[in-house]
């Protein structure tokens, strides 16, 4: 049923032996929201044991169909999220398929906390040579803080897909901004500090031998409910 890729509790910190879990899961037309609230009451993450538990699951805003949901989970290591990740779909109605790519996260997350306020959420994929990694990351690091305060923005996490491909590297960047008008403002510079925080992260983009990106709201958000039809 799924096509697999090899790429805790809430609140602690994060380790290079956590393991972050993708997946891109297509539903059946009209019931995306069905399989959302499967997920969220999967016995998988209602277990004591502490293995595994739910970060957030995404819905399609610009850039994937309607009926595709984004999810990620939490394990404690890649075995054990090798071996029952994918138990998760087993025994749920509407999925026609879906992906799994494994995580570690690099400069964030710092724990793994799930995000749970409403807004748009970037989810960006990159490319990189593995000679251009360090740069890179050393860009990141400059441009985000001057990018969060001046765009009313937070970057949720960095990961870096597992296992290593010695011919490059591929990350996914999460990015959360209040609503698409702040995606918008954030890709045209107004002050100095905005020009030279813009600078660095076209430095980054350049770097890259692929990125794509495509946004998305938080179905699991405690503040707000999305209702809006998008894609």
């Amino acid at each position: 049923m799924g096509s697999f890729m090899m790429s805790g509790n809430i609140g602690v910190d994060a380790t290079m032996s956590q393991i972050y879990v993708h997946h891109e899961i297509s539903c059946a037309p009209r019931h995306w929201l069905d399989v959302a609230e499967q997920v969220k009451n999967s016995s998988h993450f209602k277990s004591s044991d502490g293995n595994a538990f739910l970060y957030g699951i995404w819905r399609s805003q610009i850039g994937l169909p309607r009926d595709v949901l984004t999810m990620i989970s939490v394990w404690p290591d890649i075995k054990t999220a090798s071996s029952r990740s994918d138990d998760i779909f087993s025994d749920l109605n509407f999925i026609k398929s879906y992906t799994t790519k494994f995580f570690t996260p690099t400069l964030r997350p710092k724990t793994s906390e799930p995000p749970v306020k409403q807004g748009n959420y970037a989810f960006r994929w990159f490319e990189t040579p593995e000679e251009n990694y360090d740069k890179f990351l050393q860009l990141c690091e400059e441009a985000w803080p001057s990018f969060e305060s001046s765009f009313d923005s937070q970057v949720i996490g960095l990961w870096r897909q597992q296992p290593v491909d010695k011919d490059g590297v591929s990350t996914l960047l999460l990015t959360r901004r209040p609503d698409l008008s702040i995606w918008e403002r954030s890709k045209i510079p107004k002050t100095m500090e905005e020009k030279a925080t813009r600078e660095k992260l076209s430095r980054r983009y350049d770097l890259c031998d692929h990125t794509i990106v495509y946004t998305t709201t938080l179905i699991t958000a405690l503040d707000a409910k999305d209702t809006v039809s998008w894609s």
